[in-house]
């Protein structure tokens, strides 16, 4: 039927490496969701797949790894799904990604926001009813993308961006948005590779201490190493949405599967 939503499927499967993994907290079910990338879609049925799974745990902490905005449809809707969020027995945690702090600079300077309008800015643009017509990504726009922008951008969903954390720590696990440099300790990463470290980070062998699940760093399918797990299997162009669930000694992948954009193609 025409105008009919298409269906998403969740897919549940065991993450089964040849190494072992830390346990969960004693206690605890812990969740961590990739990146959204404005598919307010995937991730209304990816949560509602999460409070399911977790009905046998008392205390769940959900993290949500950043990029939250961006190249999607639905940006905006996707912030007030979190900010709405509400769930028994669980705790938040929202990260930070490359594409908020793209975001918040240019909402505090226009002359800062090339790279933000480069990168699949005018998607979330759009979501907060901002016009980007032809001839939207020239620098002298800029001031007057922003000025509409922030009136339009309602005073929760900024003090959510404000507020965002660049890691969070549970047990044995390290939750961030991109990485973390090796050779540096943990306690002094700096929030520039937090939030956007590649080629160093995911080409390393260095165990951290702790490990490191994040997002950033697309892949078709989750990648499960034995010093991180990445969860960013491109949602807003696989159509696919994960998340990382570990119970006691036990991790497992739960994915919203629904329509892919025909506009970038295959990953």
């Amino acid at each position: 039927m025409s105008g009919t939503p298409p269906a998403i499927d969740i897919e549940v499967a065991e993450a089964l490496p040849p190494w072992r993994y830390p346990a969960a907290p004693e206690g605890l079910g812990v969740y961590a969701i990739g990146d959204v990338h404005g598919r307010d879609d995937l991730l209304a049925a990816l949560l509602e797949a999460i409070r399911l799974d977790a009905a046998g745990h008392a205390n769940n902490l959900l993290v949500c790894l950043g990029d939250y905005v961006d190249r999607g449809p639905a940006s905006a809707a996707v912030i007030e799904r979190l900010c709405q969020f509400e769930a028994r027995g669980f705790a938040l945690v929202p990260l930070m990604g490359n594409h908020e702090h793209l975001m918040l600079k240019f909402l505090a300077d226009p002359d800062e926001g090339g790279p933000w309008l480069a990168n699949g800015a005018a998607a979330t643009l759009a979501s907060y009813g901002v016009a980007v017509g032809s001839g939207w990504p020239e620098r002298f726009r800029y001031p007057s993308l922003r000025d509409a922008l922030a009136r339009n951008l309602p005073p929760h969903h900024r003090r959510f961006l404000d507020t965002l954390a660049t890691s969070h720590a549970a047990g044995d696990y390290l939750f961030v948005h991109a990485g973390v440099r090796p050779g540096v300790p943990l306690g002094r990463q700096e929030v520039q590779d937090l939030i956007w470290i590649r080629g160093p980070f995911l080409n390393t062998t260095e165990r951290f201490g702790r490990l490191i699940v994040h997002g950033h760093s697309i892949a078709s399918e989750p990648e499960l190493r034995p010093n991180r797990i990445g969860i960013d299997t491109g949602a807003y162009r696989s159509g696919r949405l994960t998340a990382l669930a570990i119970a006691g000694d036990r991790q497992r992948l739960i994915t919203a599967v629904g329509a892919p954009d025909p506009h970038y193609g295959e990953l």
